[in-house]
C-alpha cells in the first residue's frame, strides 16, 4: 500500500501547506492499519507536523490486550532512547546560559567520574559523551541498568572504571547507554536540580508536553492512558511491562505521548523556537547537536532503499541522507515497546510513531511510506517489503537460537561444586546455589534476572531465565580450581541475533568471592 500524490498544481496552490506535497492522512491512516495488521503491533500512535503544523495525530488499536483499552494521540509510551535528544537539549540550554561547554571536560563537572584508561578520563568532553565515541563497546556495562536496577546514580558512576574499552578514544563510532546515564548527571550537577526535574520544568513544561514525564513513576496515578508493551512468544503476543526504562535516567527514562512529541518535533525544525514563539535552546546549538561527530559505514541496505550516502552520530541525534535530503531522527526500544522520530529539516518535516511491540519494522514502514509521499518518490510498498525482511530474518534468528549439541559432551560435576558467591567489579555479586536439586543463579542487582541453570556440557550451562518473555538465555562456564571448586566464570548469549544487546553478559568477568 503506498500514499497518494496530490494530482496537480491547482490542488498544491489550494493546499493549506504549499511548500511541497500534502500528506494523504485518509491513505496514511490505511497505511498504519495495514502495518499494524501485517506485523500484529496491538497498538500505534502516529503524529506527522508539516511545515509547523500538526497535520496528523492519531491512536490506532489497544494500549493494554488484557485491558483493551483504546490508544489515543495522549496515551503515554515509553519513548525509550528518543530520550536522548532530550539530554542533549538541556545540556545545549545550559550552555546557552553559559553554565558549561560542549567541550568542557566530565570531570570538572563530575570530579569522581572515572574511565578505565586515565586518559580518557582526563580528555572525555561533555560532546563526547553525547556522541558514542567514547571508545566502551556495544551496550557496554549496560547490565548496570537493563532490564532494571537498584543501582544509584552513584553506585553506576563508580563501575564505570572497571568498564575495559573496546576501542581507542573517538576513533569508533559504539552505540553506548551509559555515557547518556552519565550526561544526564552532569544535567543535574551543574543545574542543581534532578535530571527528571530539570527535563520536566526546563523542557516538557514550556513545550506545554503536559502528559509527559522524565520516568514513569513520576506519571499521575489519576492518568490510566498508558501503554503497556507486548512481546511475541510461541504464537502470541503477551503483555509485558518493563517500567518504561526508567533506570535509564538520561539515556532513555521519558514517557510522551505523540500529542506531546509533535511540539518536540515543530521545535526541532523551527531551529529551537517553541510554538510559543520563545526559543528553547539557540539555533547556534541546535548546529552542534544536529553536526555529525562521528561517523560510520554506510548501508548497501539503506543505498539500494533510499540511496543512503553517508551516516553518523551528532549529539543524541543519528544523521543520514534520504534520497539527497539530510534526514535526522532516532530509535527507541524496551521490552515489548518501540519509537522511532524523524525529521527532514530541508522540508519541514517530522513524524514519530510509538508502538506497543517491539516490531521496529512496522515503524519505518509507516515511516518510508509518509517520507515517499511528501517527496513525491515512486511508489513502493514499503509495508511488504520490510514484512519480507523482517520475518525472514526472525525465522532465520529463531532457528539458529537453540544450541547446537556439545561435539563432545562431558559430564559435569556435583551442583555443590558450582556454588558460591561470584563478583564483578563493575556490576556486583552473582550467586549461584542448589535449591530443591537444581542449580539457580541471582544477579543480586537485577530483580529480573534470576534463573536455572541446565547442564550444556563438562563445566558449561545454559542459564534459563524465570522470565521467559526476556529472551536473554545465556551460556555460562566455570572455570575450576585444582580442588574442584569454581574460580571463575564468563558467560554470552546463547543468541546474540535474538538477545537484545544490553544483556551484555559477555562483559562481565565474575570471580570466586
Amino acid at each position: 500500500m503506498t500514499l497518494t500524490k496530490l494530482a496537480s498544481f491547482a490542488l498544491l496552490a489550494s493546499a493549506t501547506f504549499s511548500s511541497w506535497a500534502q500528506i494523504n492522512t485518509n491513505n496514511l491512516e490505511e497505511v498504519i492499519k495495514t502495518s499494524m495488521a501485517r506485523f500484529d503491533v496491538p497498538g500505534m500512535a502516529v503524529a506527522v507536523v508539516q511545515d509547523d503544523q500538526v497535520v496528523f495525530a492519531k491512536g490506532f488499536g489497544v494500549s493494554n490486550l488484557n485491558t483493551n483499552a483504546q490508544v489515543n494521540k495522549d496515551t503515554l509510551f515509553g519513548i525509550a532512547s528518543n530520550t536522548k535528544a532530550f539530554t542533549s537539549a538541556a545540556l545545549a540550554k545550559l550552555v546557552d546560559e553559559g553554565k558549561l561547554s560542549w567541550d568542557d571536560r566530565v570531570i570538572d563537572h563530575l570530579p569522581e567520574f572515572r574511565l578505565y584508561d586515565s586518559y580518557v578520563t582526563r580528555e572525555m568532553r561533555i560532546r563526547d559523551l553525547l556522541s558514542h565515541r567514547s571508545g566502551l563497546g556495544l551496550g557496554q556495562g549496560d547490565l548496570m541498568i537493563w532490564p532494571s536496577t537498584d543501582k544509584s546514580i552513584e553506585d553506576i558512576l563508580a563501575g564505570l572504571k572497571y568498564l575495559k574499552p573496546a576501542s581507542s578514544f573517538r576513533s569508533q563510532y559504539a552505540y553506548n547507554n551509559l555515557m547518556f546515564v552519565t550526561a544526564g548527571e552532569v544535567v543535574a550537577r551543574v543545574s542543581g536540580i534532578s535530571w527528571n526535574d530539570y527535563i520536566e520544568k526546563n523542557i516538557l513544561k514550556p513545550l506545554h508536553m503536559d502528559n509527559s514525564r522524565a520516568g514513569f513513576s513520576r506519571i499521575p496515578k489519576s492518568n490510566k492512558n498508558w501503554a503497556t508493551g507486548h512481546i511475541p512468544m510461541d504464537g502470541k503476543l503477551n503483555p509485558f511491562f518493563v517500567n518504561y526504562l526508567e533506570d535509564f535516567r538520561g539515556a532513555g527514562a521519558i514517557a510522551s505521548s505523540v500529542n506531546d512529541m509533535s511540539q518536540w518535533l515543530r521545535t526541532q525544525l523551527a531551529g529551537g523556537k517553541m510554538p510559543n514563539g520563545e526559543q528553547l535552546f539557540s539555533e547556534k546549538q541546535q548546529a552542534q547537536m544536529w553536526h555529525p561527530h562521528i561517523t560510520s559505514m554506510a548501508s548497501k541496505s539503506a543505498f539500494e532503499e533510499y540511496h543512503q550516502q553517508f551516516r553518523g552520530y551528532g549529539l543524541g541525534w543519528s544523521i543520514e541522507d534520504y534520497h539527497g535530503f539530510k534526514k535526522l531522527g532516532h530509535g527507541g526500544g524496551i521490552l515489548g515497546m518501540v519509537s522511532q522520530v524523524t525529521l527532514l529539516p530541508e522540508k519541514k518535516l517530522g513524524i514519530v510513531i510509538l508502538s506497543n511491540q517491539q516490531a521496529f519494522s512496522a515503524l519505518s514502514a509507516v515511516t518510508h511510506e509518509v517520507l515517499e509521499d511528501a517527496l513525491e518518490l515512486e511508489d513502493k510498498d514499503w509495508v511488504e517489503d520490510l514484512a519480507k525482511k523482517h520475518f525472514e530474518g526472525k525465522q532465520t534468528a529463531y532457528a539458529n537460537a537453540k544450541p547446537q549439541a556439545p561435539a563432545d559432551y562431558q559430564p559435569q560435576l556435583p551442583n555443590i561444586n558450582y556454588t558460591g558467591t561470584l563478583h564483578d567489579d563493575w556490576y556486583g555479586d552473582v550467586i549461584v546455589e542448589q535449591l530443591d536439586g537444581k542449580l539457580r543463579i541471582d544477579f543480586t542487582h537485577t530483580k529480573r534476572l534470576k534463573g536455572t541453570l541446565e547442564h550444556y556440557t563438562g563445566n558449561t550451562f545454559i542459564v534459563k531465565w524465570d522470565e521467559k518473555l526476556l529472551e536473554a538465555d545465556a551460556f555460562i562456564r566455570f572455570e575450576m580450581s585444582s580442588q574442584n571448586r569454581v574460580n571463575s566464570a564468563k558467560m554470552r548469549a546463547v543468541s546474540t541475533a535474538v538477545t537484545d544487546f544490553s544483556f551484555d553478559f559477555r562483559n562481565l568477568n565474575l570471580k570466586a568471592k
